[in-house]
Formats: structure tokens, sequence, C-alpha cells
């Protein structure tokens, strides 16, 4: 899977939940870095993520450098303060593993790690009169634009469910 999210403290488990389920749509891995706002076990959590957390592959680490030890890969942080939009990044190597990092909900990524990376720093471009977008969706839109500049590897663009001619009959 050339595609993964990547959560940092994360602290509100609907966000991570709907995130689950986005992962599980996408085809892409997630990854929670300790500490954690919830427990794993959380109602909230497994409501938003569904049934569909079964489909999921998701790897928990202690902290930062553990994280960064155990996966080498392209790194983008959605934040903010970037003066870079996210379709202004190049993502349609569908070989490369892209990881899509993300902050706390209150907070965001760490300042030091940013700092480090400003390079590989993005934001969604919005009004001003709005801080910020809600985590999951942002999870969700960045992990689709790289699928879209992928051309959706792996993904089906026809309804399996009810069949890919359901509205035609």
């Amino acid at each position: 899977m050339p595609n993964h999210i990547v959560l940092v403290h994360p602290a509100i488990p609907q966000n991570t939940g709907n995130i689950m389920r986005s992962c599980v749509a996408g085809k892409a891995t997630l990854h929670l870095i300790k500490p954690l706002g919830f427990s794993l076990d959380d109602k909230h959590m497994k409501r938003s993520g569904l049934d569909y957390v079964q489909y999921l592959k998701m790897y928990v680490y202690e902290n930062w450098e553990e994280f960064v030890q155990k996966n080498p890969g392209e790194y983008y942080f959605l934040t903010r303060y970037s003066k870079k939009a996210y379709s202004d990044f190049d993502l349609s190597d569908a070989s490369k593993e892209n990881y899509f990092i993300l902050g706390h909900e209150h907070d965001g990524i760490p300042h030091e790690i940013l700092k480090a990376h400003l390079d590989r720093c993005m934001r969604i471009p919005m009004s001003e009169e709005v801080r910020s977008l809600n985590l999951s969706n942002c999870a969700m839109m960045i992990l689709y634009e790289a699928l879209r500049q992928q051309d959706f590897p792996g993904l089906s663009k026809v309804e399996v469910q009810k069949g890919e001619d359901f509205l035609y009959e």
C-alpha cells in the first residue's frame, strides 16, 4: 500500500474511527503515534469505523522516533501554517510510500517536527474566517488527492455492492 495516514497524538475517537473507514476505502495504512486521547476499544471510535475495521491495516507507536525508525518513505505534513497547498505536490508515483502526517486536533503536529520538514509541509486552502477543518475530513481529502493523482490504484470505479448497473436498471 503506497499511501499511509499518520496521526500524531490523536485526541478524538470519532475522528480516528472515521479515518479508519477512509483508510479501508482508500486501501491506505493507518499509523497512530502515542499518546492517544482515547482507548482503541472506545465505543465511539468503533461506531465511527463500523465493521470496516476488520479490513484495516493499522500500527501503533510509542513515539515519533519509533515511527520514523520503522517507516522509510516520503513524509508530508498537513498543517495550517504551510505556505504550499496540498495540490502543489506531485503524489502521482504509486511506487513510493507516501506518509501523510496529521497532528492532534487542538495542537496539530509538534512544532519541532514541522520545522525539520518545512519543504514537505502542506495546507488545505480555506477562507480566513476558518482556522481549520475537521481532522477526519483533512485526512480523507489528502488521501483521495494522492489516489486521484495515482489514478485510484486497486480501487473500484464502479458500484460493487448493488452492481455497476444499479442506476440503469
